[in-house]
């Protein structure tokens, strides 16, 4: 009987240990859900947690066919990616979770450039740009070769700063060195005293010491990219909120029930505020914590204008409970 009950006993524990919840998509995100993760395994050691970064677009392929339970996001969902998940009967429900400043970084020891412009910004970054070198940004600037790092095409910071800075979604210059990996930017910039690149702010925060983050002007004056410019949404037009979606199907087990509701508790905000990005206010929070009782799926800031203070952003998320 004894024999048994510890084969048993070992049996159920196996199958406690299987439980496993499978994240993937934004890089910006990643850290986030990461250091959530973490936490969560520390209370739950039975529940593993895989977090992958194969880029906001890459992951909502992956997502929108049943192959993960939380997409990472950067930036809200697109119609095509929405029209895929609905052929595929995938439901989700859309949870913002932090919001970012996405930064322009240069290495450190440039001492020329300390604020740039959106317009001059565009004129660097816009599709057939003949910007290679700095004296063509402003001639004050060196005459020197400008080399250029960024987020690649499947990822959501991809997206929002082609957007918000060239004025057109996934349209860029083609002579840039592109990755889905942000440790990359970071990487080429800080080897390199004449690049320039940009990132989500968390990734400029672990790495401060090794580049430079530049204000950027709005036509209001040159703003870095902290939290209280954030807040205070002066930090114009690169502060974006970040989202996870859920798969409601996944729901249906408890373990990612158990890991949705610990993200948006007050026990994760330590973890959130870790990663250097800008928790919500404790009311966004709640709020998604009542769409996930609800099961309220679906999309309400797909068609969210990039810039969108975080006051505007607010009140946009009470109107989701209605």
């Amino acid at each position: 009987m004894r024999k048994w009950f510890v084969v048993l006993s070992a049996l159920v524990l196996a199958g406690l240990a299987s439980a496993q919840i499978r994240s993937d998509g934004s890089s910006t995100v990643y850290p986030i859900t990461q250091a959530v993760a973490e936490e969560f395994t520390v209370r739950n050691p039975q529940i593993k947690v895989t977090v992958a970064f194969s880029g906001t677009g890459g992951g909502f392929k992956k997502f929108c066919r049943g192959e993960t339970d939380i997409q990472n996001a950067s930036r809200p969902i697109l119609p095509e990616e929405l029209k895929v998940c609905k052929e595929n009967k995938v439901e989700f429900i859309e949870l913002p979770v932090a919001y970012d400043a996405l930064t322009v970084i240069v290495h450190p020891r440039n001492t020329w450039a300390s604020c740039l412009k959106v317009s001059e910004l565009k004129a660097i970054w816009e599709p057939g740009s003949k910007i290679t070198r700095w004296n063509q940004i402003r001639p004050t600037f060196p005459n020197q070769p400008l080399r250029l790092f960024g987020a690649g095409a499947d990822s959501g910071t991809f997206d929002y700063f082609t957007e918000a800075i060239v004025g057109k979604l996934k349209a860029i210059r083609t002579d840039y060195q592109p990755t889905e990996d942000d440790n990359v930017t970071i990487k080429g910039v800080a080897g390199d005293l004449y690049a320039m690149g940009f990132l989500g702010v968390a990734y400029y925060e672990e790495n401060k010491d090794k580049v430079k983050a530049l204000a950027v002007d709005n036509g209001k004056g040159c703003v870095l990219p902290t939290r209280e410019n954030v807040l205070n949404g002066t930090y114009q037009p690169l502060a974006r909120p970040l989202f996870i979606y859920v798969n409601v199907k996944s729901l249906e087990r408890k373990e990612v029930q158990d890991f949705v509701n610990f993200y948006l508790s007050k026990d994760a905000r330590r973890a959130i505020r870790s990663t250097g990005y800008i928790e919500l206010p404790d009311e966004a929070y709640n709020i998604g914590q009542q769409l996930v009782a609800k099961r309220k799926t679906g999309t309400f800031f797909m068609d969210l204008p990039v810039g969108t203070p975080l006051s505007k952003f607010m009140e946009e998320l009470k109107k989701e409970l209605k």
